[in-house]
């Protein structure tokens, strides 16, 4: 696993690709190319100046971090910056690729002058967003197709065909039935809503990414460039060495650490499995099962502190708190999800009969940290800089400097500057597909507003509940992961936060348990098909049915989503999983915890099939309901104390069965 010191020159992180086949590898590429878009590759003087450019940009919003910037300035640089990248760096088709085309120049040019006459005109440009000009709505138009064009070009085509289906709504309310039905906007109120205000295009969406979402990229390469990724990994098998589960329990740890520097899924899944799925194989794994396992722990990454995902950063916007406070909500949903993921590998442990010892010269944990240990300063560094009070934008502006500085203690993972000029490129290209996405949701998130959707939306589901609050919650996850099935997990939880969310938060649930329930079931688009594409991209290395593998992530991933309903259906009503309500007592958030628990393992063995050996028919049966009916928020705690009843019962007809044969491990 350790690795000679790279040579000074070298300038790429380890992408994870380098262990594949060739075709294996063509594979991967195509469902990292899916989800972040496809590059144009130039040489000479045209890859010098899209350097320079991505380099400048990410250059100016650590400047801006220090909030010198403007705030409808920073947005709109942001926006004209993004979109002159993406026309240049991502091509109008395939077949054009790694050309550069004539209206590809025209796009970037108008990108930035659509931005130029928004920064001109100054206050009197946003004071006329009721009665714009002529020149006022070409100008919108324009920003309004380039975004979704750019938007086509870096996520695909569902994203633009969803943005249309809202645009038409705004138009054609008058004619909509009830309850659908609006006033109608015409074209001049779309444009000034959209383009000469911050409620559109350069709305939540847009500030997050401009002010969080690119820093927290930024930083990302900083560790990926400095060897920081390739430590966590090494480390992580390191530490796991040597027990019968060790290749799993090795996968879902270097998941969380690898989490926040790559802020991918796929690329937390890729860069993970071409490293462990030879291990998992020799442990005893079928390729499904094995791709399944490590598109699950691609997903924990995004869901894990200190960074999470992008969309972790938008929840903080929407509920105007700290990313900190976020953070906080974020530590007991974490920990639960990976206690299902080691769960299920025990569990796999059994059910595949796993030998010992597949690890091989694998250099110590300890030998690791005693070399590379300042690779977690940065990591901690963002939660105590926000403990001192700095503000998410500081912090992550100081994290990426401690990064930076804490490099040079060793030669090989030294930010010496073309490293440097290199991260600083990454950085900015990394954002652009999630920057795009985040401008093409503020057109959602404007018509939304403006036709007063969120709440007709609410009311409809409600009364289909028949204002059951359990109903309303299985109703709004089945939204939520619907959309997720078109969309990528950023765009899908802007969406559903704006038109879905009111629905729970009418029926009293606490605006923040509320969105971190839709943020939780967003995430479940990374493992469902047609956009799983962490299991896709976890088949292409272990050479498994696609379909097979993404069942297999469900099954792994599964029981954790749970999880989210005990935030609107706990028994207080108060989200305590996520903070400690007023009133509240650590006895009944142990108890919530537990039962949290109890679920998760009910599920998670029925779903395996085995407990402390093979579970028969009814055995399995039992299992399965037992965490249903945890679950279930009725009867006073009866249905609690019959589901832990029926687990409990299964444990011990188990543990007796176990006894009598044991089964080696």
């Amino acid at each position: 696993m350790n690795q000679p010191a790279a040579p000074e020159d070298d300038l790429l992180p380890d992408d994870g690709l380098k262990d594949l086949s060739e075709e294996q590898r063509h594979k991967v590429e195509e469902f990292i190319e899916e989800e972040e878009g496809s590059f144009n590759r130039y040489k000479g003087w045209m890859a010098a100046f899209l350097t320079a450019v991505a380099v400048g940009t990410s250059a100016f919003h650590l400047y801006a971090a220090y909030g010198i910037v403007r705030t409808d300035l920073l947005r709109g640089v942001h926006v004209g910056l993004v979109l002159f990248l993406s026309f240049l760096m991502f091509p109008v088709a395939r077949r054009f690729r790694h050309r550069l085309m004539w209206f590809d120049v025209i796009f970037a040019l108008l990108s930035v002058a659509v931005i130029v006459w928004m920064i001109a005109g100054g206050d009197d440009f946003t004071d006329r967003n009721t009665s714009p000009g002529t020149w006022d709505i070409v100008f919108g138009v324009a920003l309004i197709l380039l975004v979704i064009e750019a938007t086509r070009r870096t996520s695909g085509w569902i994203m633009p065909i969803v943005i249309s289906f809202f645009i038409a709504y705004a138009f054609a309310g008058p004619w909509l039935p009830s309850p659908w039905t609006h006033r109608g906007y015409d074209l001049g109120r779309m444009v000034g809503h959209m383009y000469m205000t911050l409620e559109g295009i350069f709305g939540t969406a847009v500030d997050v990414s401009a002010t969080l979402i690119i820093l927290f990229t930024i930083y990302g390469a900083f560790l990926q460039y400095s060897g920081a990724g390739k430590f966590f990994l090494d480390f992580s098998f390191s530490l796991m060495g040597g027990k019968s589960s060790s290749a799993g329990r090795a996968v879902v740890m270097s998941s969380f650490l690898l989490g926040g520097p790559s802020g991918s899924g796929v690329a937390t899944t890729v860069t993970i499995g071409s490293v462990a799925y030879p291990m998992l194989a020799k442990s005893g794994y079928e390729p499904a099962a094995a791709g399944g396992l490590l598109a699950a722990g691609g997903l924990g990454a995004i869901l894990s502190p200190p960074v999470l995902g992008a969309a972790a950063f938008l929840i903080a916007e929407f509920l105007k708190i700290s990313y900190l406070e976020v953070i906080k909500m974020a530590v007991i949903p974490t920990v639960l999800y990976y206690f299902c993921l080691f769960f299920m590998v025990e569990l796999d442990a059994r059910k595949y009969g796993m030998s010992q010892g597949v690890f091989e010269a694998v250099e110590s944990a300890w030998s690791l940290s005693k070399r590379y240990w300042y690779h977690f300063l940065s990591l901690a560094s963002i939660i105590v800089f926000m403990l001192m009070g700095f503000s998410p934008t500081l912090s992550v502006f100081w994290a990426t400097v401690t990064a930076f500085v804490v490099s040079f203690m060793r030669r090989e993972s030294a930010l010496r500057p073309r490293r440097f000029v290199k991260a600083m490129e990454a950085g900015t290209t990394g954002v652009l597909n999630v920057a795009a996405t985040c401008a093409s949701a503020g057109i959602i998130v404007g018509v939304v507003t403006l036709t007063g959707l969120g709440l007709k939306f609410s009311s409809i589901v409600i009364d289909y509940a028949g204002g059951s609050l359990a109903l309303t919650a299985v109703y709004t996850a089945l939204i939520v992961w619907i959309v997720g099935l078109a969309v990528p997990v950023t765009a899908s939880y802007i969406i559903c936060a704006v038109i879905a969310a009111p629905a729970l938060i009418t029926l009293g649930v606490p605006d923040y348990a509320a969105h971190m329930f839709i943020f939780y079931y967003a995430l479940l688009s990374e493992v469902s098909p047609p956009t799983a594409l962490s299991c896709f991209a976890a088949a292409a290395i272990t050479g498994a049915d696609p379909y097979k593998t993404t069942l297999q992530a469900w099954k792994y991933t599964m029981p954790a989503f749970v999880v989210p309903f005990f935030f609107v259906l706990d028994p207080l009503g108060t989200g305590l999983l996520l903070q400690l309500p007023k009133g509240a007592t650590w006895a009944e958030v142990s108890w919530v915890v537990f039962l949290v628990f109890v679920a998760i393992a009910a599920l998670a063995a029925g779903l395996q099939g085995w407990l402390l050996k093979k579970t028969n028919l009814l055995e399995r049966a039992m299992l399965v309901v037992a965490g249903v009916l945890v679950i279930i928020p009725v009867g006073a705690g009866k249905f609690d104390a019959l589901g832990v009843g029926m687990f409990a019962t299964v444990f011990v007809i188990q543990m007796l069965r176990h006894r009598r044969a044991p089964v080696p491990t």
